[in-house]
């Protein structure tokens, strides 16, 4: 028999009591078949709201309630939450076969694979279900789950209502969205800590968009386990966040490892976390995160959601992602409000700020729910995302030959394109007009012509770079097509070499 006084109900904050009666009273007003969509900033409570829902919903209507997640943690703290709140459930793991005792309780928590293979072998595995309540509802995952239930409700719950996938937008499965407090307004009533960004201007040359609409996860750990970008991170942790209890995310484990081994050589206190750590392990090392002061954790993937702990005071987005949700996830794991910490600090190593703006800024989210192709097209595309980085940075050792760096950094092939079609020329005068630059570092940091074809060797990476941008100007961007212009551009500007910087 469970202890229900070793569980500790969480009294609603005034706006939380708001929604929950907001939401309660869509529901019975519109009846069944009509599915809600709420969205709450990551800190809000969004578990505490729906749990309270969920007990309402049982007494109003004597039906049960069906909760999903996606993480066997977050079924676990449900779970918590309403056997505080006297909710008799049960968690529905892989373990659960059957529901024989079914009618003991009045809510089940069940992870979304777990359940639909329970429901594949058996249809009526639960009963008398009326209101299925989704978190994290913006995974496509749960999608496969309502094709059971008929003459139900659905509520969805999210901080970012925009799909995870953009071919299935959730206007098609909820009728309505209903928009919490924003991030503004809850740190402004203190419910939430404030955000400090620091952004570093990073080259992104390298990153390569993969189906699911993100930077490749090869990709990602390829640009950042470089010398330079390791470089960076040390340089912004050691500037802004030395003795606070940090958080960094990384988009593989290649580049985790890497950030251990490079804070570990520093003699930082860092310990390393990805998915393939034994559920010991990682509760060992997340005890040892929360007890140690100043302690630094590079993770991948898993911390983003499901994972709670207040004391984190600095997180390092060590990697892009082109998605708002995982950027929001990432951000508001550092959120959480205590006593003694009211702001916290975000170091962005990604050029996110840039891409979605401050963590705090106002979002439209009705406009993103009703009109979500629109919402996204308003952003960079994906094209200006990777070729027209704001700032450009040579390699290291590219930059130690050179007498004047900022000749190939500051060159613009967009700029000087829009200049050529604005004077009426002919955009291709781009291209000729980067050959021109590119020979003139060239001739005032070679002694000859030998020097001249070393260097050139070294200039690749920029003059792809710069070759790229040319074709995303004139939408001509096939991989045929760029290796012709690289092919081209490289005979004529080892031509122009040979034949003006003459060997001595």
């Amino acid at each position: 028999m469970i202890d229900k006084s070793l569980f500790k109900k969480k009294e609603l904050y005034p706006f939380q009591k708001k929604v929950v009666n907001q939401i309660i009273n869509e529901l019975v007003k519109e009846g069944e078949n009509f599915n809600l969509l709420f969205q709450l900033p990551t800190g809000g409570g969004k578990t505490v709201i729906f749990s309270n829902i969920a007990k309402d919903y049982i007494k109003k209507t004597n039906k049960k309630v069906l909760i999903l997640t996606h993480r066997i943690e977050l079924c676990v703290q449900t779970s918590k939450q309403l056997t505080a709140l006297n909710v008799e459930n049960k968690v529905i793991n892989s373990l659960v076969k059957t529901l024989d005792d079914q009618d003991q309780y009045q809510s089940f928590t069940a992870m979304v694979e777990t359940l639909n293979n329970r429901l594949q072998e058996n249809k009526q595995f639960i009963e008398n279900v009326g209101l299925v309540i989704v978190d994290e509802a913006h995974n496509n995952s749960f999608r496969k789950i309502f094709q059971y239930f008929e003459n139900i409700n659905i509520l969805g719950v999210t901080a970012t209502p925009l799909s995870s996938n953009k071919a299935l937008p959730l206007k098609d499965n909820y009728d309505k969205l209903i928009v919490g407090e924003s991030i503004k307004s809850l740190i402004e009533k203190e419910y939430l800590s404030n955000a400090e960004t620091y952004t570093y201007d990073v080259n992104l040359h390298g990153l390569k968009i993969g189906v699911n609409g993100d930077f490749t996860v090869s990709s990602s750990d390829k640009v950042y386990s470089n010398y330079f970008m390791q470089e960076k991170l040390l340089f912004a942790y050691e500037e802004v966040a030395v003795g606070k209890k940090t958080l960094i995310f990384n988009s593989g484990i290649e580049s985790s490892r890497s950030v251990y081994d490079l804070f570990k050589k520093h003699n930082y206190k860092v310990r390393h976390l990805d998915s393939t750590f034994s559920d010991g392990d990682r509760k060992d090392i997340l005890k040892w995160f929360k007890e140690t002061p100043g302690a630094v954790l590079t993770s991948v993937g898993i911390l983003t959601t499901g994972f709670d702990e207040p004391t984190v005071e600095t997180i390092i987005l060590n990697r892009a992602t082109r998605s708002l949700t995982l950027y929001h996830q990432m951000i508001g794991r550092g959120s959480r409000k205590l006593k003694n910490k009211s702001v916290f600090q975000v170091i962005d190593l990604g050029n996110n700020v840039r891409r979605f703006g401050y963590w705090q800024e106002y979002i439209d989210w009705q406009d993103a729910f009703n009109y979500p192709d629109r919402f996204l097209e308003a952003r960079l595309s994906e094209e200006d995302d990777l070729l027209f980085e704001a700032d450009y940075e040579l390699s290291r050792n590219l930059k130690e030959k050179l007498k004047n760096p900022a000749k190939l950094e500051e060159f613009s092939m967009k700029h000087v394109y829009d200049t050529c079609i604005e004077e009426g020329k002919k955009g291709k005068e781009a291209v000729d007009v980067s050959l021109d630059n590119h020979f003139e570092v060239i001739a005032e940091n070679s002694e000859d012509m030998y020097d001249g074809l070393l260097l050139l060797n070294e200039m690749q990476d920029d003059i792809e770079r710069r070759l790229k941008h040319y074709t995303k100007c004139i939408t001509k961007a096939t991989d045929n097509y760029l290796n012709w212009l690289k092919e081209t551009y490289n005979r004529q500007l080892s031509q122009r070499i040979r034949a003006e910087l003459d060997a001595e």
